[in-house]
């Protein structure tokens, strides 16, 4: 007899994890003393939909993130914002649950499409140190905010978060499976899943 297990069960990530997030050295110091809050992210190309940001426990490439901008902005003093944070009930992207249902949301956003109406695509930038990397990704925000909204009709329990793995970049060497920008990336939807806030301190020797 095939067991029936929610697919909500087992969706809570036990335990705090370490997030970083690239910003300018004022607003960091702003979050730090409670004079500012981070704001979500609600552009069409995010990675993973709508919400706050953080890379998971890479500090390296929030620096790298906020030094070089992608889109080109000017930050005046680059600085790192850590947060303590519980990602709860998360869509998670390392997960069969997760990649399922953002597949299913995906089908589901395609067989609602009237006539003449086309969905976005990834796609990248010229600029980009691998062609094949695609970086502006409209349709994967879609197909996940689509997600959420169905959830959100439904009366469905909103996730508090989503999590993804992503290769991107370059090959470390010739004929590698490993690239040199693959990261672990955090959306926030529910800003009670941060914890606290810290600014990053150095190591050290004992």
């Amino acid at each position: 007899m095939t067991r029936i297990i929610s697919d909500s069960m087992y969706a809570a990530v036990p335990g705090l994890i370490i997030g970083f997030h690239g910003c300018e050295r004022s607003l960091r110091d702003d979050v730090i003393t409670e004079r500012k809050k981070l704001r979500p992210s609600t552009g069409k190309y995010e990675w993973l939909g709508h919400g706050i940001y953080f890379w998971q426990s890479n500090y390296q490439r929030a620096l790298e993130f906020v030094t070089h901008p992608p889109d080109g902005r000017k930050i005046i003093h680059p600085a790192v914002l850590g947060a303590v944070i519980s990602l709860d009930y998360c869509l998670d992207l390392t997960d069969a649950r997760g990649i399922k249902a953002v597949g299913y949301s995906f089908t589901m956003l395609e067989a609602s499409l009237e006539d003449g109406d086309v969905l976005p695509h990834n796609r990248n930038r010229r600029s980009a140190d691998n062609l094949k990397d695609k970086v502006i990704r409209e349709l994967d925000c879609q197909v996940i905010e689509s997600l959420h909204e169905g959830m959100r009709r439904k009366g469905v329990k909103p996730y508090d978060s989503v999590r993804g793995v992503f290769i991107e970049g370059t090959p470390i060497y010739e004929d590698a499976g490993f690239f040199d920008k693959t990261h672990i990336q955090i959306c926030i939807r529910n800003p009670n899943c941060i914890k606290g806030y810290f600014i990053p301190r150095e190591e050290e020797q004992w």
